[in-house]
């Protein structure tokens, strides 16, 4: 009788300590995402470098966008340096999964977030709603796709259509 109790209590006790270890993972990697977003705000584009691993790879947010690491840093310091004055993210909610199939498999990050940009030549502020998530692993971002209107943004720059 105890060895039928212990065999029936075993796989229980399996599953409570992987979903723990995943708990942990998920945490782990929305801190990755939070410093990411703090780093965005910030245009600190050396701790964008470094949260991004080498063989990174993002997309969007249209379909034939993408973007390698060394790619998304120079467009970032680009960006920094002549075109933002201030990015404000003004709402942001991250919530982790694990994909285990598909074409790519891992921990992910999704982030849904609004943010409010000041351009240096003064235009804007534009308010911009974007969902980007991220596939982190070992620390480090290596894949990611935004979604967010690129059209209502000129729209809000005052171009027409």
């Amino acid at each position: 009788m105890r060895t039928l109790t212990v065999l029936l209590i075993l796989p229980i006790f399996i599953a409570a300590c992987s979903d723990n270890e995943q708990e942990k993972i998920d945490k782990e990697n929305i801190a990755v995402i939070e410093k990411y977003i703090q780093a965005v705000q910030s245009k600190d584009t050396q701790t964008m470098t470094d949260l991004l691993a080498d063989n990174y790879i993002g997309y969007g947010p249209s379909v034939s966008d993408s973007t390698n690491k060394e790619q998304a840093i120079a467009s970032w310091k680009d960006v920094a340096e002549n075109l933002y004055d201030k990015i404000e993210y003004t709402r942001t909610v991250n919530i982790a999964a694990r994909v285990d199939d598909g074409r790519y498999p891992g921990n992910y990050v999704s982030d849904w977030a609004a943010l409010k940009i000041k351009y240096k030549d003064g235009r804007g502020p534009v308010i911009l709603h974007i969902n980007a998530v991220y596939r982190v692993e070992n620390g480090k971002i290596n894949l990611s796709r935004s979604f967010y209107n690129e059209a209502d943004v000129l729209r809000q720059l005052g171009y027409k259509f």
